[in-house]
């Protein structure tokens, strides 16, 4: 059997991301084979990972990276907040952003197989989950462009909790990124006005008119008060019309266009939107356990 060193060990936790005893056990096993170890614990995260596939992961982070006129938007997901800040997960996301920028994926099986450092973003995500011991996703992207002439703005809130990536003509990119906060802060659905569909603006306005003959207003001033609040409806939810957080004497639009520019695009992701969250009970859990 061969003799097994601190130094080999050393070098398959690197490579893995395992504890000393399984980098040691697996050493041992394969007599020193340093690749067979690596592909042994490969199997063995793989196995611990399958397992954990039903779990829910909500928490985690979003992230962008730039590369030249384009950049991704992401979000990979965990299961607590407490993995979220770890050091090894912020910097999977980091690199999944990076490498997703560079290579354009067109779909998410496209860019699982995508390869990140002696792997795919898929196995080293597999690896984490093994290593951390929680579930972790990649669950979606964005690809973005701009020209040459337009801006990139990002923004980070909660390092990550929610991140907005902003595409502006003109201006620059401090003016995007003050836009990236304020959408980060507001959560608007569209750019402008003109952005809203055709049938969305037709509904409300629908519903609008019959509130306000229903509150026994004039006939002849309905039209006059539908206008009105359509206007409200459209300060509460297109970008450009929104007053801006950081003045309200002005409107986004407005204050894009102080510094030159015209607004283009947003893109916000906030972490575990959309997903249902497992509400656990805390003394429920323990109580269990203690039973056990």
């Amino acid at each position: 059997m061969a003799k097994i060193t601190a130094a080999q060990v050393k070098e398959l936790r690197d490579k893995t991301g395992v504890g000393m005893m399984d980098a040691k056990k697996a050493l041992v096993a394969s007599d020193g084979d340093m690749q067979q170890a690596i592909d042994a614990l490969r199997e063995k995260g793989a196995a611990k990972a399958a397992k954990k596939s039903d779990r829910i992961a909500a928490e985690g982070l979003a992230e962008v990276a730039f590369t030249g006129n384009k950049a991704a938007i992401i979000e990979v997901n965990s299961e607590t907040d407490f993995v979220a800040s770890n050091s090894d997960f912020t910097s999977l996301v980091e690199k999944i952003a990076a490498v997703v920028a560079e290579k354009e994926p067109k779909d998410m099986e496209a860019a699982l197989a995508l390869p990140l450092d002696d792997g795919t973003i898929a196995s080293k995500i597999t690896n984490l989950t093994a290593v951390i011991g929680e579930k972790i996703s990649f669950r979606r992207f964005k690809i973005v462009e701009k020209t040459a002439d337009q801006v990139f703005g990002k923004y980070l809130h909660n390092k990550g909790q929610i991140t907005v990536l902003t595409v502006l003509e003109g201006a620059d990119e401090a003016t995007a990124k003050d836009v990236s906060m304020h959408v980060a802060a507001i959560n608007p659905k569209y750019v402008s006005r003109e952005d809203v569909p055709s049938d969305v603006v037709a509904h409300e306005k629908q519903v609008l008119t019959e509130e306000t003959i229903n509150e026994g207003k004039p006939e002849k001033i309905v039209p006059k008060i539908v206008e009105g609040r359509m206007n409200k409806f459209f300060s509460e939810n297109c970008l450009a019309d929104q007053e801006f957080v950081k003045d309200s004497d002005q409107s986004v639009g407005q204050f894009v266009a102080s510094k030159g520019g015209k607004l283009v695009s947003f893109t916000r992701y906030e972490v575990g939107e959309g997903i249902e969250k497992r509400e656990d009970n805390f003394v429920d859990e323990v109580m269990s356990q203690i039973k056990d």
